[in-house]
């Protein structure tokens, strides 16, 4: 490993500019994926997903919106390697990926995910250290990254003594000390208040823009997929199927002030207008 970057300088292993005049750089790849459950005491296998493609730009902030058990998080998990797909192929970085969270890629949930026993720096520091890298390398990333999440004052305190949002930063913080080069995030504001998510959506594009890492955000919020996304795809009914991708052209330097343009509004419109009756067949079926 290299010395840490100086903040603002972009990762060198992936573009932080997802288009070139070749066209943009695909950083992975779902293929006709699909996730059956098997069925268990007389019942039918369970389709929550696919089939789905996707080609991921590199250095692209992507996001995923769709109803209420359509299967995006089982999308993001197999994107993982966390759950398998039942067909199809995922690739990451030219490689398959099998059964396991692949080199370079990290995950962040919704679920408080902190160690209540470990201090905010050793919260940070834990996959850096299970990475087995020197201490001294562990101490300069992890000091980085709790200032750009603003938690420097907070190095030796434990969770239960942080806001559900600074713990969130930590969680955010921990992913960043091993630098992925890609970005997976399952409703990490999803617990927090409407003005905590957008300050919280404000350091994530700083921390986007700082990696040059490719990010991909499954959200159930709208506003949130609009303000923070390059393209976002919009998904079915379960089992979940991409009907529609959505470029939504803002610039790379961008923050929630974005609420503010008019296109936003109009952009928030079209995504509702594909989403709602999806959503109303999602009711459908739960009833």
């Amino acid at each position: 490993m290299g010395p840490l970057r100086k903040p603002g300088t972009p990762l060198s292993v992936v573009s932080a500019n997802p288009t070139s005049p070749a066209g943009p750089q695909i950083h992975a790849t779902l293929t006709d994926v699909t996730r059956i459950y098997a069925g268990s005491k007389g019942r039918p296998p369970f389709h929550a997903l696919g089939p789905v493609s996707l080609n991921l730009r590199a250095g692209e902030f992507f996001s995923v919106v769709g109803p209420s058990g359509c299967g995006k998080s089982t999308l993001l998990d197999v994107m993982a390697g966390l759950n398998p797909a039942s067909s199809g192929s995922v690739i990451f970085e030219g490689a398959p990926v099998h059964a396991k969270v692949p080199d370079g890629v990290a995950v962040v949930f919704q679920e408080d995910a902190t160690f209540p026993w470990l201090t905010v720096y050793d919260n940070a520091a834990f996959g850096a250290r299970r990475a087995g890298l020197p201490e001294p390398e562990i101490r300069e990333r992890v000091e980085h990254a709790l200032a750009f999440m603003g938690l420097k004052a907070f190095t030796q305190a434990y969770p239960a003594q942080l806001s559900g949002g600074m713990r969130q930063r930590v969680c955010i913080a921990r992913a960043m000390v091993v630098r992925p080069r890609l970005m997976l995030l399952d409703e990490p504001f999803g617990a927090l208040d409407q003005q905590t998510r957008l300050l919280m959506g404000d350091e994530m594009l700083k921390l986007w823009r700082d990696t040059g890492a490719t990010v991909m955000l499954i959200t159930h919020s709208i506003d949130e997929a609009v303000l923070l996304s390059d393209r976002i795809g919009v998904m079915s009914a379960c089992p979940g199927r991409f009907i529609e991708t959505i470029e939504t052209n803002w610039p790379r330097e961008r923050d929630s002030n974005t609420a503010l343009d008019a296109r936003f509004g109009e952009l928030t419109a079209r995504v509702w207008g594909l989403l709602r009756g999806e959503a109303m067949k999602a009711l459908g079926s739960q009833t």
